[in-house]
């Protein structure tokens, strides 16, 4: 049985910073890539960030502009995104989800979350000003 189970939310100030985990289990992980994606009361799941089944190539969303950092580790099954400068805009449940590594060879593939073949329940963030 495949899980993703992130943490690592909760409520910030704006201008602060958390980190987010996702532990990935019932698969072989360095056999997908990565992603976070986020979704805010009444918008769609938005791409926030990606990350190859080796860790050699990243990928973000423009809104992101250089406030956050993907990453992972293979040994320990987890992906991890790393939120600063947090704005209220960015208040949102976050969810990561595994992209099969042929699929994440294109860069394309990782801001469709058709790509996607499992996610997790979703961490909420909440950025008060």
């Amino acid at each position: 049985q495949v899980q993703l189970v992130e943490s690592g939310g909760g409520l910030v100030q704006a201008g602060g910073s958390l980190r987010l985990s996702c532990v990935v289990s019932g698969l072989t992980f360095n056999n997908y890539a990565m992603g976070w994606f986020r979704q805010a009361p009444g918008k769609e799941r938005e791409f926030v960030a990606g990350i190859t089944w080796s860790g050699d190539s990243t990928y973000y969303a423009d809104f992101v502009k250089g406030r956050f950092t993907i990453a992972r580790d293979n040994a320990q099954s987890t992906t991890y995104l790393q939120l600063s400068s947090l704005k209220d805009e960015d208040t949102a449940v976050y969810y990561c989800a595994t992209v099969p590594r042929y699929r994440g060879a294109y860069a394309s593939n990782y801001r469709n979350h058709q790509s996607y073949t499992y996610w997790g329940q979703g961490t909420q963030i909440t950025v008060a000003s």
